[in-house]
């Protein structure tokens, strides 16, 4: 394989082998065609059991080269207890800097790192490794956790920060032009408020762009979760027939073409990563593994997610003492974190008494004081429904929570999308599939280090 001084690695989460197929063939994204005539392009497999087959599992598995089996982390926000060197724990003991921005699921020895991490907005305990980004780590993740929520709002200090933040640190005319867009497309059409993912993406490509010209790194990663969120919830919108469960003809107008979108945002970022490389430089572009329309729950009315309205009425109305930090992840899920094991084992204990209509409320999975949990209801409930605890009503069940807008339409599958471009690579398809096991050395052998860990 040829080897090149510098790669940039666009970690694009679940962008489905199929779609990119169809896409690029029906002309919808060239730049992402032109990487993609220039790299070594390999499906890759997450080889991996269905309830094991999440993207902060693969991601850990991308970044070490082990399987979940080996590297045993389950849960988002768990990467820090990570105990195996990821890519760029290999490069800093080489002297070698890294560049990660926004990758799922990280953990890092800050007094070894050479560079700069940003973790994912859904980080627990792993926080930016240079405190300057925390204006903007803290922006992106407080609108990344709560978008579901309509009753969020954050602080004008907040605000301020981030925009203080963004006016230092590459915040392009483009951007600003986008955004500007966006706000007068919602004020004509309430209903374009969806895209809006979109624009996080660009504020991140402009603070991804800046770095990278400024820390001139020897490693780099992008990562980007638009197109799997998109997936997840409009896939029924964008092929309707495969589905019991059909948007109206409203919604489809709407997001019919929402996945499209997705990708043809991404593309925008191939086409400016394109433009940044040199003579020098690999692009390589992951991943991690895809998606598959989801079916299954659509007899039963389609799998719904509910959310608290606010952590700290969840933890005074249900009477849950002992937790010292909430962090929530995706979708339904949150880790309570509390002073103390001992404190966490009574945790666990009281939210098993928790019912609604005879069914278990939350989710429990317990590990020393930290309890992930999150509402294991996903099916339509009555406005007058009750949480009970024992025999007694505790709540009512929508006073606590609100549904979240979307129903589930797409879920996971282990195949993924792995393309390498070197400056003198050649366009070839391998026809058998890549264990995910092996992408990480794949990539360290692009770059002039020994692989030997």
């Amino acid at each position: 394989m040829n080897k090149s001084k510098r790669v940039i690695m666009l970690e694009f989460n679940e962008l489905c082998p199929p779609l990119m197929d169809k896409f690029i063939a029906e002309g919808h994204l060239p730049h992402f065609k032109q990487l993609r005539d220039a790299s070594e392009c390999f499906i890759t497999d997450a080889g991996e059991e269905v309830k094991n087959l999440e993207p902060w599992i693969q991601w850990i598995t991308v970044h070490t080269g082990l399987s979940y089996k080996e590297h045993g982390i389950f849960n988002l926000g768990d990467g820090r207890e990570l105990a195996s060197d990821s890519i760029w724990d290999i490069l800093s003991k080489k002297q070698m800097k890294s560049w990660v921005c926004g990758s799922m699921n990280v953990n890092y020895d800050a007094k070894k790192l050479r560079g700069i991490v940003l973790p994912d907005p859904w980080s627990k305990d792993v926080e930016p490794s240079d405190d300057a980004f925390k204006p903007y780590f803290n922006f992106v993740r407080a609108n990344v956790q709560e978008h579901t929520n309509e009753t969020f709002k954050l602080g004008l200090k907040e605000k301020l920060s981030f925009l203080m933040f963004m006016a230092t640190h590459g915040l392009s005319y483009q951007t600003v032009k986008a955004i500007i867009q966006q706000l007068l497309n919602e004020r004509k059409d309430s209903n374009e408020g969806w895209k809006r993912a979109t624009i996080l993406d660009r504020l991140q490509w402009d603070v991804f762009k800046h770095t990278y010209k400024k820390e001139k790194p020897d490693f780099s990663t992008f990562f980007l979760n638009s197109a799997a969120h998109f997936q997840h919830k409009y896939w029924r919108h964008m092929e309707p027939e495969k589905f019991v469960m059909k948007p109206d003809s409203s919604e489809l107008s709407i997001y019919g073409n929402a996945v499209l979108y997705a990708y043809q945002s991404l593309d925008h970022v191939v086409k400016e990563a394109l433009a940044m490389r040199d003579d020098e430089t690999a692009i390589v572009m992951c991943t991690a593994l895809s998606q598959q329309p989801y079916t299954k729950a659509d007899a039963e009315g389609g799998k719904l997610f509910y959310r608290p309205h606010d952590f700290n009425q969840l933890l005074s109305e249900l009477q849950l003492p002992g937790v010292v930090k909430v962090s929530p992840v995706m979708s339904e899920e949150y880790h309570l974190v509390c002073e103390s094991e001992a404190a966490a084992e009574m945790l666990e204990a009281e939210l098993a008494e928790f019912t609604v209509a005879g069914e278990s409320l939350f989710l429990i999975r317990r590990e020393g004081s930290d309890v992930f949990s999150g509402c294991c209801i996903h099916h339509d409930l009555d406005r007058g429904t009750d949480i009970e605890r024992g025999d007694q009503k505790a709540a009512g069940f929508y006073d606590i929570f609100y549904q979240a807008d979307s129903i589930k339409s797409g879920m996971h599958h282990p195949d993924g999308l792995f393309w390498i471009s070197t400056p003198k690579a050649h366009h070839k398809v391998h026809k058998e599939k890549l264990p995910l096991t092996s992408v990480m050395s794949k990539v360290l052998n692009v770059l002039p280090v020994e692989t030997a860990r």
